[in-house]
């Protein structure tokens, strides 16, 4: 660390060497005289909101001294910073640091120290739904790039006053700010000490990918198509989820939060069944863990009847397929569900206006040109739709690639060993996720280890009322989450 020199001019030229003062356009000084005394403001044009830096320098440039109590200005010039967030600093790294996180420095000459005023207005957008957790009713402020914004979002749910935002800098050069959220006698301290070590032990130029990256980092995923922890950016989902004891990982420029600790089924939950009635939400439920399923198993499923037709029931006697093609039926399948992806990827990469041209010509005019050239039979396109719509009405995204994987997989096991292909590809994936913990905790609770009072609440969306208790993998001491009325 080096200490900040004396005269403001001689930090002119550490930060020109260091930091590119005078080279880069944006970052910029300030040069004043106030009461005889040098004093110099920098900034990075674009980070800084301009009426509050203008506010600031207008009431520095009013302060008048005698020549007997120019001893004084810094104390002084200190009082009279208009701001709530005013610190001292004593490095030439802080400043810079500081400086690049969109603050203002401020070095007044003869003191070993400077001060930095928050003045930040990030560019971004203003809170809205996000596109990948709409609901019908409800709240419509979603989380931002913004990382001030976002804990605003969740404090505003919450006014607790043991919740705490715990800030971190992850990375040498990117410096991204990371804010560990949790409600102290709530979380679990030992889960808190260990996110803070594996952020503390991250070594790494920058983290331009975010939340994403960071997200290797702390969980060790490796090769796991599975995700280990839950995003969000919704902040009503955050808050709820603080207030049962997880923790909460907010990254600067990320407008998505990660959740800890979580398990396969917090992946399979959507806002919009706690904005429904309990039997409403329930039915929802329902059918969203049917499409889950059917994204699983129905191709592999149908193939293993298509390809076995004596293992079929004889209500099911419908199943295969009612026509001869000269594709094999297993090259089918695998074009038919690359296509849907193929799609997908094109979706996102079409502009807006666009997009409903293309899903036209997809659906209507390759789908059924493939069907009346031979190359898909009208069954395959029926199966393979219905499991990619199960996709689809998967709440997280990471979770529904992670079936399509295990969906292509069992395909293949059924195709080379049939039954036993199919049994053995469903007991291998069973047995994996048993395996798969996030932070300790059991990827597959409740069902394993079975706790038959939390798998219900897991199969049914049960009243707030009947929620007396917090789940067990926080691990928090605090389980009691409301008490029955008179208590």
């Amino acid at each position: 660390m080096q200490s900040l020199p004396l005269k403001a001019e001689q930090l002119d030229e550490i930060l020109t060497a260091r930091a590119g003062l005078g080279e880069s356009f944006d970052f910029m000084v300030r040069k004043f005289i106030i009461a005889g005394t040098p004093v110099h403001i920098y900034a990075v044009n674009g980070l800084c909101d301009t009426e509050f830096v203008m506010e600031i320098l207008a009431e520095l440039v009013s302060i008048e001294l005698p020549k007997n109590e120019r001893s004084k200005l810094s104390d002084i010039l200190h009082n009279r910073l208009i701001n709530q967030s005013v610190e001292t600093v004593e490095t030439v790294e802080d400043v810079i640091r500081q400086v690049f996180a969109g603050l203002i420095a401020i070095k007044v000459s003869g003191d070993r120290h400077a001060y930095v005023v928050d003045v930040r207005s990030y560019p971004g957008r203003q809170p809205e739904e996000p596109d990948t957790e709409k609901i019908v009713r409800g709240s419509r402020d979603g989380f931002v790039e913004n990382i001030i914004v976002n804990t605003a979002l969740t404090r505003r749910r919450i006014r607790d006053e043991r919740i705490r935002f715990d800030m971190m800098e992850v990375g040498q050069r990117s410096k991204a700010d990371v804010a560990v959220g949790y409600i102290k006698g709530l979380a679990n301290q030992d889960l808190i000490d260990t996110i803070k070590k594996e952020l503390d032990a991250i070594n790494v130029d920058g983290l331009t990918m975010t939340d994403k990256s960071l997200e290797e980092y702390i969980v060790k995923q490796g090769f796991n198509p599975y995700p280990l922890v839950r995003f969000t950016e919704r902040a009503d989902v955050a808050a709820t989820h603080l207030l049962e004891g997880h923790v909460c990982i907010y990254v600067d420029t990320s407008p998505s939060v990660m959740i800890t600790p979580t398990t396969y089924f917090h992946h399979v939950q959507h806002a919009e069944e706690f904005r429904q009635s309990p039997a409403v939400g329930t039915f929802i439920r329902w059918i969203r863990l049917a499409g889950i399923i059917a994204s699983i198993v129905l191709l592999p499923l149908w193939y293993l009847m298509a390809l076995d037709p004596e293992l079929r029931p004889e209500a099911l006697g419908f199943l295969g397929m009612k026509d001869d093609t000269n594709v094999p039926l297993i090259l089918q399948l695998l074009i038919a569900d690359i296509g849907i992806e193929f799609l997908r990827m094109a979706a996102i990469h079409t502009p807006t206006p666009l997009a409903t041209a293309m899903g036209l010509i997809a659906a209507v005019l390759i789908g059924q040109i493939a069907i009346d050239v031979g190359l898909f039979v009208p069954e395959v396109i029926l199966y393979v739709a219905v499991a990619a719509i199960g996709t689809f009405a998967t709440p997280s995204y990471e979770l529904s690639v992670a079936n399509k994987i295990v969906r292509v997989l069992l395909l293949l096991l059924v195709w080379l060993f049939h039954v036993d292909g199919l049994v053995l590809g469903l007991t291998i994936y069973i047995l994996y996720l048993m395996n798969v913990k996030s932070f300790s905790t059991p990827y597959l609770w409740p069902l394993v280890p079975f706790r038959p009072n939390a798998m219900l609440r897991i199969i049914m969306r049960l009243p707030m009322t009947s929620a007396m208790l917090r789940p067990m993998i926080v691990k928090t001491k605090d389980r009691v989450r409301q008490r029955p009325t008179g208590e």
